[in-house]
């Protein structure tokens, strides 16, 4: 096995809430990871290497050169840092909101190898296990109950509670670190490449089933679950489609066009609603899509079990009345679609129903925050929130801009659009 693992305890079920993750930084003269704090003026050069956001869209984490931070983002502000002489973090990914965070070293002359795995608790204030590799670690995911280390051709699944080894998952080369979670309690589905080119691997752990989905003719490039991990989005290195599946049976449910031309994408959210779907690009555009398809039942999502999901999907915009409430839109299509079968697909795709144009200078992530907003996340530490009309869609208004982060490569604001 590739794989060693250490540990100075158990680690007990965490919090629901941050615990020192709300506060700035510690007063101690000795920062969490061993290291003297920095002083104002050296942290005005951070770099930064990495965001991810939380599992529920409410915080994300910004690995820098020196440490790592962490920001709310309704309203938005910086709840906690920890700035380092000792080196950054290419990967900080976040427990929801509580102390628990798993770090793995980044950026230049970082004393933390790229190797490791890192799961910190910040009100102990220690690292309390690790995860050592033969080969660089390529991304992490958390869940209340696992741990998820993905490396270029492995991915390894450890229980959280005692992070022993449950799981060793084969991939073809994933050099992104591809890899997603389901977050309800009551299911527990991964979604990663397989061992085919355009291939998704799913793997529900409760009903002890793997399902294998043909997704693109392409390498996938971006994949997203939904929390209840039923429906899966991926699009391929190509970023002219996305489509979503059911990973119980791997049946195409919709698809949507982002563009005619190659682009490569950034990010994927489904909103927790399964309502809407975003997606981000190096075209510097943030596209919205209407989802046909849904979870019968208002309250579903929070009686999901194992069982598997009660799907619909509707095809044409006629028998949306019972799916999508009479305040939301559709997606456009072209005005020949009525020529489906006749004219190429691309005339009958369906498009993008709201759209927000950013500065094609950096990579940008964006994710679904309250009352019909997205929030965009930009490696240059820029943070966005717009809103969109759920009703006839368009351009996006701008209602909020941060730069949380310098850069040198510091870029003029857009004008709100």
């Amino acid at each position: 096995m590739s794989s060693a693992v250490s540990s100075s305890r158990e680690i007990h079920h965490p919090p629901s809430k941050f615990s020192s993750l709300e506060s700035q930084n510690s007063q101690s003269p000795v920062s969490a990871l061993g290291q003297p704090e920095m002083e104002q003026h050296e942290a005005e050069e951070t770099e930064l290497l990495s965001v991810s956001w939380n599992q529920d869209y409410g915080c994300f984490a910004a690995g820098t050169s020196h440490g790592f931070r962490i920001y709310n983002c309704e309203p938005f502000k910086e709840t906690f840092r920890r700035d380092l002489k000792s080196g950054g973090f290419g990967i900080v990914e976040m427990l929801f909101r509580c102390n628990i965070l798993a770090l793995v070293g980044g950026g230049a002359n970082s004393q933390y190898p790229p190797n490791k795995v890192l799961i910190w608790d910040d009100h102990q204030g220690r690292c309390i296990g690790e995860f050592a590799f033969r080969s660089d670690v390529r991304g992490v995911k958390l869940r209340r109950d696992r741990i998820v280390a993905i490396l270029e051709h492995k991915i390894y699944v450890y229980n959280l509670n005692d992070l022993k080894l449950l799981h060793q998952i084969e991939t073809i080369a994933n050099p992104k670190g591809l890899c997603c979670l389901s977050h309800h309690s009551n299911t527990s589905v991964l979604a990663c490449p397989g061992l085919h080119q355009g291939q998704v691997r799913v793997e529900h752990f409760g009903l002890k089933v793997t399902k294998f989905i043909s997704a693109h003719d392409s390498h996938i490039s971006c994949l997203s679950l939904t929390l209840d991990g039923f429906l899966l989005a991926t699009t391929s290195v190509k970023g002219t489609l996305v489509r979503i599946f059911n990973t119980i049976d791997g049946t195409r449910l919709q698809e949507v066009r982002r563009g005619a031309d190659r682009a490569e994408i950034y990010s994927i959210a489904l909103s927790p609603n399964v309502q809407w779907l975003a997606v981000s690009s190096d075209k510097g555009t943030v596209h919205i899509f209407n989802l046909r398809v849904r979870v019968v039942g208002e309250d579903a999502p929070t009686q999901l079990s194992e069982q598997g999901p009660a799907l619909v999907h509707q095809n044409s915009s006629s028998s949306l009345d019972a799916l999508i409430s009479p305040n939301t839109g559709a997606n456009p299509s072209s005005s020949l679609s009525f020529m489906r079968g006749v004219l190429p697909k691309y005339f009958s795709s369906e498009w993008s129903f709201a759209q927000f144009r950013l500065p094609e200078v950096t990579r940008y992530f964006a994710a679904f925050g309250s009352h019909n907003t997205v929030m965009i996340v930009g490696m240059d530490g820029s943070f966005y929130r717009c809103g969109f009309d759920p009703v006839h869609g368009g351009q996006m208004k701008q209602q909020e801009y941060v730069r949380f982060l310098k850069s040198e490569n510091r870029q003029p604001r857009p004008a709100t659009s």
